[in-house]
């Protein structure tokens, strides 16, 4: 199992931060420029990453507040979760977001460096968003 994560504070309340993540229609504007042909609703979202794959991810858990789980709703090329974890510290928030992934030793070598530099937009770009 590989594991990347990358976490920010956003001078945002908690709940704000949550209500953000918690609608797949948001995830796409956290998104690389290489993801093209987004399609979503609250609940799932459908994209190609160009020259890659297509994927499909739905919210698997909500915990208002303080979590928001993704993961694939149609098989993926390997095995992976997506969580958005919460926590409030006075009047910030701490985001993490952490990816798990099943990687063989091949498709870690290959993937390990684009999920470590996603997870690290997605959450540079949440806080630029929400700022």
């Amino acid at each position: 199992m590989s594991v990347f994560e990358s976490t920010v504070t956003i001078s945002k309340p908690v709940n704000e931060i949550y209500t953000f993540l918690a609608d797949m229609n948001n995830h796409r504007q956290l998104m690389p420029d290489n993801v093209v042909n987004w399609s979503s609703d609250a609940d799932e979202a459908k994209f190609d990453i160009e020259n890659v794959t297509t994927l499909f991810l739905k919210i698997d858990e909500r915990v208002p507040g303080k979590l928001v789980k993704i993961i694939p709703s149609q098989k993926p090329p390997f095995d992976m979760e997506l969580k958005w974890e919460l926590s409030e510290t006075g009047n910030d928030t701490q985001v993490t977001y952490t990816i798990t992934a099943e990687l063989n030793m091949l498709m870690k070598m290959m993937a390990s460096s684009p999920l470590k530099k996603l997870a690290e937009e997605e959450t540079q770009k949440l806080a630029q968003i929400l700022s």
